[in-house]
């Protein structure tokens, strides 16, 4: 029950997430704002890697559960904000602390998944558990670009704010284990990082850079190159996500990682390439189906990857460190893809975009002689 729990509340406050990412970039330009500065929404908004490896920390110390529904909490508030907000100031603080809300939620609901998931069908379990941010990612996109259609930006944020509430009264009845007194002083004391996730990390951390500009960007592109309405390129991507997370979830438990890896760094450096030419919805979809299989297997590989072996009361840390990365990526990338896109173009901006994964790959293949998929240690 309590799976299935977490797994609801994830589809909820996913939803409250992105139902406004591909909208906030619009309003801001429906504001007035020069279009330079949009990948700022982004870039604040993943500025929460900062607080990154205290959530994990906290999660370790005064438990999931805890940090989870604080986290919940700012999300409703954030969405709220965003209507009232006179001026791309206020959406930028409201952008911000909606980051810390999420980084608050994202880290803790990992966690709690791998605690609840028996280690044996981790890779399975993490899969099914991500499934339900995949139909966060199919359905909020494109539902919010309708309601601006259809109603207004207002509109908008307060249906975000009621999905992070409704995410709050799922959570509550979530009955989760205590650890030992003693093991909860020992991590008190221990670092903000653990090493050992290090490496998985900067392969999240090149995925999130490309992640970063498909998600921010692609509105804004299809607008660009007179495309009108894009929300099929969303329903196809998260479709795609979901069909490769319901394969290479038990993939991941009976062959290990490595072929897995292997083959979606490629995959999402091919999506950034046509992306980068895309001239019709057509073009637009098939790159996105082409990412969603990349994302949708790597993600919920190196997630699961991260936390092998690692001691229960230090899994809050684990995941904090890897999802900061996951944060910083997304930042930096929004933020100098804006940039990019503003004065080179959208072309310019994919194809840079798409160096990212081809780093990540060329390090994997890199470590891997080193062990990186066979010890914990090496993570």
């Amino acid at each position: 029950m309590n799976y299935v729990l977490i797994c609801v509340a994830t589809l909820l406050f996913w939803s409250n997430s992105h139902i406004i990412m591909p909208v906030l970039p619009k309003y801001t330009l429906h504001l007035g704002v020069d279009g330079k500065y949009i990948g700022l929404i982004n870039g604040i908004f993943n500025s929460s890697f900062l607080i990154r490896p205290f959530v994990g920390k906290e999660c370790d110390r005064r438990g999931r559960k805890t940090v989870y529904i604080i986290g919940l909490i700012l999300l409703s508030i954030a969405a709220f904000g965003y209507g009232l907000a006179p001026s791309f100031f206020c959406i930028l603080l409201f952008r911000f602390f909606h980051g810390v809300g999420w980084a608050a939620c994202s880290t803790s609901s990992n966690t709690i998944a791998a605690d609840l998931i028996p280690a044996e069908r981790r890779g399975e379990g993490i899969s099914y558990y991500g499934m339900f941010s995949t139909l966060a990612q199919a359905g909020a996109p494109a539902l919010g670009l309708s309601l601006i259609e259809t109603h207004s930006y207002k509109t908008v944020f307060m249906v975000s704010m009621t999905l992070a509430v409704a995410a709050i009264l799922v959570s509550l009845p979530l009955k989760l284990k205590t650890f030992s007194c003693s093991s909860v002083a020992d991590n008190a004391q221990g670092p903000l990082f653990d090493k050992r996730a290090f490496k998985v990390s900067a392969l999240m951390f090149f995925l999130a850079i490309s992640y970063g500009g498909l998600i921010t960007f692609t509105a804004l592109c299809a607008d660009d190159r007179g495309i009108g309405n894009i929300s099929p390129f969303f329903l196809v991507y998260a479709f795609s996500i979901m069909i490769a997370r319901l394969k290479v979830g038990r993939y991941y438990d009976t062959k290990g990682p490595t072929l897995i890896i292997a083959l979606s760094m490629p995959a999402l450096f091919i999506s950034n390439v046509l992306m980068a030419c895309a001239n019709s919805l057509m073009m637009f979809c098939i790159s996105g189906i082409i990412f969603g299989i990349g994302y949708g297997s790597l993600q919920p590989t190196l997630l699961a990857l991260s936390v092998k072996g690692i001691e229960p009361e230090r899994r809050g840390t684990v995941n904090g460190t890897v999802m900061s990365a996951f944060d910083l990526g997304i930042g930096i990338g929004s933020t100098l893809l804006g940039v990019v896109a503003n004065y080179g173009g959208y072309l310019i901006m994919y194809m840079t975009a798409s160096l990212a994964p081809l780093t990540g790959l060329i390090l994997f293949l890199i470590w891997n002689r080193s062990g990186i998929v066979k010890s914990t240690d090496d993570c």
